[in-house]
């Protein structure tokens, strides 16, 4: 009989040594899809939508899981819609990402979740909406907004987007 690959075992070969604490497992990144509601008042002053998550009632923009059948802005447009009642014109590539841990449930299991935010140029806010009565919304200033959410790479993202929406606004004026 012949073997082509033989177990090391039955040829009475020695394992291939491994390198002493080089396989770290990390946990696994859960991916999920968020928007960043924007809109500009009459005097072109610039302002986030914010919203309040359904048991912390911390401040963040609406975000979720991906949807299949729907590419990432879709879904993020889509939660926009589901959590804060907006519609409007997302964008098709992504303004940033920021990490947050996630509670999974009661027993205190946790994930990392890292959410790829599409900016989403609102056009209107219906009045019902499916998770109307579970959220509070809140559009403000983006100084205002930066204040108001707590994880840290979400403000760095508010505050990069508010900057790059004000240089180019700056290039259309001049």
């Amino acid at each position: 009989m012949c073997v082509a690959f033989p177990n090391r075992r039955d040829r009475g070969a020695k394992a291939i040594p491994r390198k002493p604490g080089k396989r770290k497992t990390k946990p696994a990144v859960r991916v999920q899809y968020g928007a960043l509601p924007y809109r500009f008042t009459a005097d072109a002053a610039l302002e986030i939508l914010v919203l309040t998550t359904r048991q912390t009632r911390r401040w963040i923009i609406p975000k979720g899981w991906p949807i299949k059948g729907l590419r990432p802005p879709k879904a993020a447009a889509r939660e926009a819609f589901e959590e804060a009642g907006v519609i409007g014109r997302v964008g098709v590539k992504p303004v940033g990402t920021f990490t947050y841990d996630k509670a999974l449930d009661e027993s205190g299991a946790r994930a990392t979740c890292e959410v790829k935010v599409f900016a989403l140029l609102v056009r209107g806010q219906s009045d019902v909406w499916p998770e109307v009565e579970q959220r509070v919304t809140q559009w403000v200033p983006p100084s205002r907004a930066v204040a108001m959410v707590k994880e840290p790479d979400l403000k760095k993202l508010i505050a990069a987007f508010a900057r790059r929406v004000a240089s180019a606004a700056s290039k259309l004026v001049l």
